[in-house]
């Protein structure tokens, strides 16, 4: 069976965009990564149902000016490299996360750098406008990374339809209420310990908790999640690199198995994927770290029945693919150094 995914990059070295990889489940490997269109940066890319993809990107004018936003190709069609149906740029700079709800048809975005979190509304003819636009605010936290400004990296909708926001600059998880025209109504915010650097969030609906990821702190964190008062609360925090680590590390992206039995953590840095088990309670504790076999491993994801997971090395240009045992939960390395350059994100194509 061939399964297809869409990478996100940076394009500061040799990439040019969005490219297409593919996935042989029979022959267990990696294969025929295809160009899908230009733009600068598309770090993170988003699907909706109908097979439109939105990629990040930015636009510089002739002054050095940076102005960011994102694409939106028909993912239906394969003549590629793909142009643009609509683009949006209306933000200071690029965002750093994209997601869409496919029943409200809205887009989200997440400015790192910017510091806003917007909402955008999809017309029947795919066209978008903006629809919502906050701030986030609150005390930054001490290390470096967080001193010039909120930071918020991640935005998606919990289980039960809220929005979730992670700030890494203040170390807040921000809820918010949502209607379908795309307003945000803030609901709960929760405050990290200073300088956890939150980065990602995955969520488990069935143990009512979510596995929150601290890039500058290299910790997973255990929140119980009260559906009912829309609140998260700590639980409990691990470590996701060796104790004795004492080089730079940037925790990355969290996915959660299928079944809740496993959560997982890329380490840029240590370059490893740390794998725990996660009890019926959703305690974690950790059962391996494997190497990604490349240079700065940002983002990863499970194959369609969880049975492979593909790991993108940014710095290396490169991918690796596990093979993953379900009952324990660990990953046995099948491939490396295939070609990616510049890789970021990885979306399973719909």
């Amino acid at each position: 069976m061939i399964e297809k995914y869409l990478i996100g990059t940076y394009t500061r070295r040799i990439s040019k965009g969005v490219y297409q990889l593919e996935l042989d489940t029979d022959n267990q490997k990696l294969q025929n990564l295809t160009f899908v269109g230009s733009a600068i940066d598309p770090t993170y890319v988003a699907e909706s149902s109908r097979k439109r993809i939105y990629a990040i990107t930015k636009v510089k004018d002739d002054k050095g000016g940076v102005t960011g936003g994102f694409h939106e190709w028909d993912g239906n069609r394969d003549d590629f490299p793909l142009k643009p149906i609509d683009t949006v740029h209306d933000q200071e700079t690029s965002p750093a996360y994209i997601a869409v709800d496919e029943a409200r048809r809205l887009v989200f975005t997440a400015n790192y750098h910017a510091g806003i979190v917007c909402t955008y509304k999809i017309a029947e003819d795919g066209t978008i406008s903006l629809a919502d636009r906050v701030m986030d605010k609150g005390t930054l936290g001490f290390r470096a990374e967080q001193q010039d400004g909120p930071h918020p990296h991640f935005v998606n909708l919990t289980p039960d339809n809220r929005v979730v926001a992670v700030d890494l600059g203040v170390d807040k998880v921000y809820l918010y209420d949502l209607n379908d025209a795309g307003k945000l109504t803030p609901h709960s915010e929760l405050q990290m310990e200073d300088g956890y650097g939150p980065r990602h969030i995955a969520f488990d609906q069935k143990k009512h908790v979510a596995y929150l990821v601290g890039e500058l702190s290299s910790n997973l964190a255990v929140l119980d999640y009260d559906s009912t008062k829309g609140e998260l609360k700590v639980r409990t925090i691990s470590s996701t690199i060796p104790d004795d680590w004492t080089e730079h590390n940037g925790a990355a992206a969290v996915r959660v198995s299928k079944d809740g039995r496993f959560v997982y953590v890329s380490n840029r840095g240590n370059n490893s994927i740390a794998v725990f088990s996660s009890d019926d309670n959703g305690d974690v504790q950790l059962v391996q770290r494997i190497s990604t076999e490349g240079d700065f491993p940002r983002d990863f994801n499970f194959s369609d029945d969880e049975s492979f997971v593909i790991c993108l090395n940014q710095n290396s240009d490169n991918a690796t693919l596990y093979t993953r045992d379900a009952e324990s939960g660990k990953l046995t390395m099948i491939q490396k150094d295939f070609a990616v350059p510049e890789g970021v994100s990885i979306l399973r194509k719909k």
